[in-house]
């Protein structure tokens, strides 16, 4: 539930605390919530085996899981790169390394069938070695020849990361070196001997969040206990890290220190003290360019006599923020439909990507004599348009294309000569050519248009009787764009041959509460508005019935972490609108949400439910407004227990309770993966497939409960 470069670095995990008896008497299932609890574990198991029991052993199963591990394994699959100086880095996942293998290749020497890929670090080998299930998390390095590098390794996944000192060139790890237990952390490189770091390991360590709240200047050779102290913030602020910016030796180094999700101090260490700059709390900083950041406003900002609009990416002397006296010049200043989406700054310049009204573009921004110049780069309409990685140094960078019927293509654009090159094109894992995609627009409750994307046959009837999935998220500021993969998980269009082909229209919502109309369209869903998201939902559905697409009983619905949320909340408030629920890695009991590892974090986008916050928590929160007479759609949990974002607890929680009310429940839980719910392609693809088969099994027996009761009549 990250969104920005600076939140993706705030890491850290909450020790479970006992609860209170006043909870024990309200809520039965708060045993669920002790992670690796005994009792808890039992039940886990005794879920999955039912599952396992109702839905892996049946041969549709077989067919789905099948065709998901074939698109998650595709050879052509385009590697996932991060440009290090003139390397590119890659940690490729296949059969035969299921948790990857970190290789590297020269930037000028990638492109279609390259083999001049040199192994880095074998992530399978070092699991067995170690015994145990690591995921690579990254890695960072300081000087050029990536001698000096920090690489995070998560123990099943989660995001508590240990950081180990390792030297990229001779592929192996420094020691002695620079070393960090198992912690939600960040660090960033100083100079060849000196890291800045914030860990949440130890006493006092942690915010309420969950996440570091001290960032410390740490030497070679002393041991981190003794490191000397550069900033604390206090328990309740959400997080504090370190960031990095820019390039080279003078690159500034930032601190971060999250007031709420939305709202953060910012300040810089210069010369050995930690000097704060005077920014608006909700700016964004995207890098620096020069001796200025490039910042993006998320609010309209008054400097002197001019303000600068909300949306805007704007240059800011470091300078003069450190001074108090802030010099402003323009960078970017979206159109009327325009978002800025993404922001990469190199010392050539600044790449940036917008939507258009939900269509990605990008420019490429040069500073002149006469201030800067904007270069279009050519790509194809209405798909998604993302930055994969970029140069620090020349700005060249690689950008990826898709939509939802044509696989991702990689591009790369040499910003020197403003030349864009088509490098890779995926194979296609199922025949795109047969589906049509059009954009609708369905309007809430309060008049509001809301656009939504449908993918299905093109010669599909208007009958009402399409199997029809909306997929959805609507909150924390980002933006769901037409992909491949349908959702935002990277699913290599495994969505086409377990849905599209078997005769399911696929729906993506873009409801309040995401970017796809830029800061303002995010706001509309804030706290107590959180309830515009779910009408907005309600009103897709709604238009897609009256538009003949489908009807509740052939329309399912899905969504993950906020959009768990938006799908728990959407079937307790219209049961009667929807047959079949995917539900994953959710937030479900608001009451408690923000006593719940990084839930605290949170409370910025739902309130806080221990104040009157909760009059307009309580309207939605699905775990609250369960009904023993209602009937529910049939629904499919899943998540983690390695899940140390999101607590597991909500799920199991939620499952239980359906459960005991006699409900339509088939539950998941993965014991590894973190909040991405899965660690390997073939947990992937079983987790997909377990989930299409419950649709698919759903949507039979409506068909089949409608079929007696038209008999019967």
């Amino acid at each position: 539930m990250m969104s920005t470069k600076i939140r993706q670095l705030a890491i850290a995990a909450l020790v479970f605390a006992s609860v209170p008896q006043v909870w024990a008497k309200e809520d039965p299932y708060l045993w669920l919530e002790e992670v690796d609890g005994e009792r808890a574990i039992a039940w886990v198991k005794e879920q999955n085996a039912q599952t396992q029991s109702h839905l892996a052993e049946s041969d549709l199963y077989k067919s789905l899981y099948a065709d998901a591990l074939a698109a998650l394994s595709a050879e052509d699959r385009l590697p996932e790169i991060t440009q290090k100086g003139d390397w590119l880095y890659e940690n490729h996942l296949s059969k035969e390394n299921p948790r990857g293998l970190y290789r590297r290749i020269p930037a000028d020497q990638f492109d279609r069938g390259s083999e001049q890929w040199e192994t880095v670090l074998d992530i399978d080998a070092l699991s067995h070695a170690e015994d145990k299930k690591w995921v690579f998390k990254g890695m960072d390095c300081q000087d050029e020849a990536h001698t000096r590098c920090l690489l995070a390794l998560s123990a099943g996944g989660g995001d508590a990361v240990e950081l180990r000192e390792f030297n990229a060139r001779d592929r192996k790890f420094v020691t002695p070196g620079f070393f960090s237990p198992m912690a939600k952390q960040s660090a960033v490189w100083l100079d060849a001997d000196h890291l800045l770091i914030a860990s949440a390991r130890g006493e006092n360590a942690a915010t309420s969040s969950g996440y570091a709240r001290t960032t410390k200047l740490w030497r070679r050779g002393e041991p981190l206990a003794k490191a000397r102290t550069l900033l604390e913030v206090p328990e309740k602020s959400v997080w504090l890290n370190p960031v990095a910016i820019g390039t080279g030796d003078q690159r500034p180094l930032l601190l971060n220190e999250g007031l709420d999700f939305w709202h953060a101090r910012n300040f810089v260490y210069r010369g050995g003290k930690v000097l704060p700059l005077e920014l608006p709390q909700s700016a964004v900083i995207e890098g620096a360019l020069g001796d200025a950041l490039v910042v993006k406003l998320n609010e309209d900002w008054k400097v002197g006599a001019k303000t600068w609009p909300l949306g805007s990416l704007v240059l800011v002397s470091l300078d003069s923020l450190v001074k108090g006296d802030s010099q402003v010049s323009a960078l970017v200043t979206p159109g009327k439909s325009e978002v800025v989406e993404s922001v990469a700054v190199s010392e050539a310049g600044v790449l940036v990507t917008m939507l258009d009204d939900v269509k990605g573009r990008a420019y490429f921004y040069r500073r002149g004599d006469k201030g800067f110049t904007r270069t279009p780069i050519a790509f194809p309409d209405n798909g998604k348009l993302a930055i994969a990685t970029y140069s620090d140094d020349s700005g060249n960078a690689y950008l990826t294309w898709e939509n939802f019927v044509t696989p991702p293509t990689l591009y790369r654009y040499r910003a020197d000569a403003d030349k864009l090159e088509r490098l890779l094109v995926q194979s296609p894992t199922f025949d795109g050519s047969k589906f049509k995609i059009e954009q609708y627009f369905a309007e809430s409750t309060d008049g509001t248009r809301v656009p939504y994307f449908a993918v299905m046959a093109k010669d599909i009837e208007l009958d009402g009787d399409n199997p029809t999935h909306i997929f959805s998220y609507g909150g924390f500021r980002n933006a769901l764009l037409p992909s491949y993969s349908g959702s935002y998980e990277p699913l290599n269009g495994a969505y086409g041959k377990l849905w599209l082909e078997r005769g399911g229209v696929f729906v993506l919502a873009n409801i309040r509460g995401g970017a796809e109309y830029g800061p303002a369209w995010h706001a509309a869903a804030l706290r107590e508005k959180r309830v515009k998201s779910y009408e907005d939902f309600a009103a897709v559905a709604e238009n897609l019935i009256a538009r003949r697409i489908t009807r509740p009983q052939r329309l399912s619905i899905e969504g993950r972490s906020n959009g768990g949320l938006l799908v728990g909340a959407s079937m307790t408030r219209r049961p009667d609108l929807f047959n079949a629920v995917i539900c994953g890695v959710p937030l479900l009991d608001m009451k408690r949400y923000h006593k719940l590892l990084a839930g605290a974090s949170w409370m910025g986008e739902y309130g806080n439910p221990d104040t009157d916050d909760w009059q307009f928590i309580k309207e939605y929160s699905p775990y609250q407004n369960l009904e023993a007479d209602t009937d529910y759609p049939s629904i499919f949990f899943f998540t983690s227990t390695r899940d140390d974002r999101v607590h597991p607890g909500h799920a199991r929680k939620m499952a239980a309770r359906m459960k005991a009310m006699g409900q339509q429940v088939e539950y998941f839980e993965n014991l590894e993966g973190g909040h991405k719910g899965s660690a390997t392609h073939e947990q992937l693809a079983n987790r997909v497939a377990l989930m299409y088969a419950h649709l698919w099994t759903a949507l039979e027996q409506s068909e089949q409960r409608e079929a007696l009761s038209a008999g019967g009549q």
